[in-house]
This record gives structure tokens, sequence and C-alpha cells, in this order.
């Protein structure tokens, strides 16, 4: 079989040859911009400086990075307006330089196994990889002998060093495994049912037996959240530091870990609840319940945005990946659906061994299945049906799978199953160029500080969560259309009456000018109240005075011409 590692050297790197060299059974893939030669390494046909004067003369794509056609400035008259147009057309013309040039530096490329005629990709197993990669590799395989206080869960950080463990016995971990560094590790003494990562690896959160903790980088208790009770999965919102969580009780809550204040807190009405993920593309929670319904919750709204009937039974676990197209559901009906979210719309379905425990999505689109003492990924299986898994491992001794998560911009999958964790290769399987202002794996403590106080100046609101995401988006509707709501809105607004100013003399907005003329008419209202009344009784007694005069007594039949 043929593997290809991704962050691989240059080639033209005398070590990288030799260890191509040595390899019989394994090819490696590289990218380089130079050609390779047959020549020795360090030699080439042309001079070291026509070979540089020609990579100077390759063009760049820089059209791919302009936004839009060039403004002139000939016809300006202005000299002011004129020279301010140059000079943001020069700003923008070394922009698309500049991201042209940094296109290039991106040498690295995806990893991923191909198999020969005769062979299948499923059939490798970790034992063959570990014998044929680097040793960089190898050292981001490993395995944790945790019989007695599992089954585990894993987490990592959004850029991918550091890693949680959480056992259900109470053991909870946090380590550097790029550098095999111990950060604390405590024994809780109790039920640790969820653990999750704050907005970097200096906090995060445990779901414990009854409330939710909060510790910092050296196991100390920070906060107890007393009003998340009976917590069974918590979730971290990093762009607007809400932590979320569901229980027993079946009621979602937003916490803001920024102003410790609860944002919000929506009732459920479907009992228990121990499912719940993150879409990262617009951060709507979607959480799966026992009658087989997906809920998609906004802090802002009490009801769910969206409410979809996934399977007959109840749901095990839930994914879905970061462009937040594909919902990928599996339940007690040993079925794996695979959801469009922009139709609410079922793909197509595999059907399992046993029920899932858990799904994960990596970001280079793989999907991976943790079922029994099984663990399957699967590779381009969100558009269409693969027929077979991409790679497959298995656990003996009756080891069963809890929970799985893939690493970011590694090609690592972490296993946590009853009797510790494992750490195993999935070849292509993480992002191989990352941003370092989104999420830098090689940050020092003063790249941490400077993000996390930018992350929090940026925070945005809850409200802004929601289904459609209107950020940074266009209007693609027709110029005719959008000339004609504008005519519309303008008609609109004109058909109204206008507003006549109210004209302000001066000295009559004075605060005692006020307040004399509102003692005014409260003594005007009153008279006009007390004359009211006066006239109301005076018809009164007129009334009855009539009456009384009007009544007949027994003495008038005597009168004269009765």
């Amino acid at each position: 079989f043929i593997f290809n590692q991704n962050k691989w050297q240059n080639p033209c790197n005398p070590i990288c040859r030799r260890a191509a060299n040595r390899t019989s059974s394994i090819f490696f893939r590289v990218w380089s911009a130079c050609s390779m030669d047959s020549s020795e390494p360090g030699q080439s046909d042309m001079p070291r400086s026509e070979t540089a004067s020609a990579g100077m003369k390759r063009k760049l794509d820089v059209e791919k990075f302009t936004r839009g056609s060039k403004i002139s400035a000939k016809g300006v008259t202005d000299k002011k307006a004129r020279t301010l147009i140059k000079k943001q057309e020069k700003k923008f013309r070394d922009a698309a330089m500049r991201a042209a040039k940094a296109e290039v530096l991106k040498t690295e490329d995806y990893g991923y196994l191909e198999a020969d005629e005769n062979e299948r990709t499923v059939r490798f197993s970790q034992k063959q990889l570990h014998e044929h990669v680097d040793e960089n590799t190898r050292q981001k395989m490993f395995s944790l002998n945790l019989p007695e206080l599992g089954p585990y869960k894993m987490k990592y950080t959004r850029n991918g060093r550091h890693a949680l463990l959480g056992g259900l016995m109470g053991h909870l971990a946090a380590f550097d495994w790029h550098q095999s560094e111990l950060s604390f590790e405590l024994q809780l003494r109790e039920t640790l049912r969820d653990v999750t990562w704050l907005h970097d690896h200096t906090m995060l959160a445990t779901a414990q037996r009854k409330h939710v903790y909060i510790y910092d980088s050296s196991g100390i208790e920070i906060h107890c959240l007393r009003n998340h009770i009976e917590v069974n999965k918590l979730d971290f919102l990093p762009y607007h530091f809400l932590l979320v969580s569901i229980g027993n009780a079946g009621v979602i809550k937003f916490q803001d870990t920024s102003t410790g204040d609860l944002v919000a807190e929506h009732k459920t009405k479907l009992g228990r609840c121990s499912v719940m993920r993150q879409n990262p593309h617009n951060a709507v929670m979607l959480t799966g319940h026992n009658n087989g319904v997906v809920n998609m919750w906004s802090p802002s709204m009490s009801t769910p945005l969206v409410r979809m009937l996934t399977h007959k039974g109840a749901l095990t676990s839930l994914a879905i990946d970061n462009t937040g197209n594909y919902l990928v559901t599996s339940g007690v009906d040993k079925q794996m659906t695979i959801w469009d979210v922009r139709t609410f719309k079922p793909m197509h379905s595999y059907i399992l061994k046993r029920p899932a425990t858990d799904v994960d999505i990596s970001q280079r689109g793989l999907l991976s299945v943790g079922f029994g003492t099984h663990v399957e990924v699967w590779k381009d299986a969100l558009q269409t049906k693969v027929k077979e898994p991409y790679m497959s491992h298995h656990f003996s001794d009756g080891t069963h799978v809890s929970g799985i998560r893939f690493c970011p911009f590694e090609d690592v999958l972490g296993v946590g199953h009853s009797k510790g964790v494992d750490s195993i290769v999935i070849p292509g399987s993480g992002e191989a160029n990352f941003d370092a202002m989104e999420a830098n794996p090689f940050e020092t403590n003063k790249q941490r500080r400077e993000v996390e106080i930018r992350s929090l100046l940026e925070k945005l609101k809850p409200e802004m969560i929601g289904l459609n995401d209107f950020i940074a988006t266009a209007d693609r509707a027709p110029a005719e259309v959008i000339a004609e709501e504008r005519r519309l809105a303008k008609e609109a607004n004109s058909a109204r009456k206008p507003i006549k100013e109210k004209k302000h003399m001066r000295g009559r907005d004075k605060s005692s000018k006020r307040a004399a003329k509102k003692q005014e008419e409260h003594f005007k209202a009153s008279q006009k109240k007390a004359k009211k009344l006066e006239r109301e009784a005076a018809a009164a007694k007129q009334l009855k005075s009539t009456e009384d005069t009007n009544q007949e007594t027994v003495l008038d039949r005597f009168r004269r011409g009765g």
C-alpha cells in the first residue's frame, strides 16, 4: 500500500531523499515548488542565480485575490480625491500581492492512504502504520491503560495542542500531548459525566455528580455553577464565550463565562437528554432526545428553531461538519443517517452492527463512528454513499468505545474506552495549513494572552446566534430587483405625513419653566374636575326636589275639583 504523509519536508533535502530511498513498500507523495531531477541533491544544471531568477519570474495568481475591477482616477478633477484613490488602489494591489505570495508558502499537502489493486485500506492496521511512519508520527500513536476508572472521554483544544481526559469514576487529567507534559491529574471521588475545554487550555469545565465545576490549568477549582444541576453534556461556544449544558431535567442553559451571567435557559419538555453538539458554522445547539427528535436551539428563543424527526427510537449521538451543511445522527435502531441541513431532508443511511456510542467529523470531512469494540472511519461518506469504511480499528478483551474525537490540525483520532484512552493515526483527517490568527498550535504564552484579549473584545452577542448566517454576506439578488425594492421603500417613506417640528423659543425649555407649567396644568385639571362634580351634585339635588313636588299624598283626593 501507499502512505502519503502530510507535513513532509522538501525532497531536495538529502535526509528526506535518503529516507525515501530506504522505504521500499511505502512511498511518500510530497509537494515541491521545484521539479524533481535525477541529479544529486544540492546540484543543478543551471547556476544558482539563474534558478533564483527563474523562480522570481514565475507568475503569481494575483487576480484570485483582487476585489473587483480597478478604479481609475483619470476623470477626477479634485487633486486630493485623485491622490486618495491612487493610494487606496496601491494598498489593495499590495494586499493582493502579499496574499498570492503567502499562498506559495502553503507547502503542506493532505495525506491519505492508497491501496494497490488487490488491497483495501480498511485492512491496514495501526501496527502496520507504526512500522512504516516516521518517528514524529509514532509519538502520536499511544495507548493509556486505565482499566479501573473508565469509561473515558477525550477532548482537544481548538488548536489541537492540549488534551483533556475524563473518567466516569472521577479521574480528571490534562496534558500537552505534543510535548508529553502533564498539566495536572485529579481524583474527584465522584461521578464525572462530561468534560470540555473553555476558550483555551487555561480553563476547563466538568459535569460532576450534582453541579458543574470550573478548574484552571493547574487543577485548582475556580467556581461552582450551582444553577446547572445533574448535567450530562457540556459544550462551549468560543466566539460567544457561552458554556452550554443539558442534563436529566431536560433544560438547556447558556452561561456567559466572561461575565458570569446566566444568559438563557429553555425547557425542552422531552425529559432526560444526554446528546448535544454545536453547529460550528452558526453556533446553533443541537440536542437529541429519546423520541428520535433533534432540536436546534438559540439563546434568544424559548422554542426550538427547527424540530426534526430523525429516528424511530432514541438517539445515541450526533455530529455536524464545519460547513454546517451535513448532519450525522445515530440511534438505537443501529442506523447512521446523513442529513442535509439546508433542506432538512435525509440523504442516505448506513446500517451498523451495533448502536453507535459516538460519532465525529474531522476538518477534512472524514466520518468516524464508534460502536461496541470497533471504530470505523469513512471517507467521502457525507456527499455520497460509500460501500466500505476507509479505515477500521478493533479493540480486544471486551474494550467498549465510549467517546471519539478528531484532533484539529493533526491526522489523529482520540478514542476513549472502558479501559483507558488510545490515540490512533488517520491519514488525511486533519487540516494541514492553519491560520495562526484563528488557532495556532505553536503559540507562545504572550500570543495566547493577546488572542484571549482580542477574543473578549470581539465577542459576539448571544442574540446573533441563528440559522441564517447574516454576517458578511452579500445580497445576491439582481440589480433590477434591488433597485425596485429601494424604489418601493422610498415611496412608502414619502407617503407618510411629515412631522411638524416643534418651535422652541429661548427660555421655554428650562427645567423650572417645565415644572411650573406642569403644576399649572395639574391645578387646571383638578379645578375642572371639581366644577364637574359640583354640576353633577346640583343636577341630582334639583332632580330630587322635582320628584318630591310631583309625588301625590292621601289628602290630594279631597281637593276641590279633584
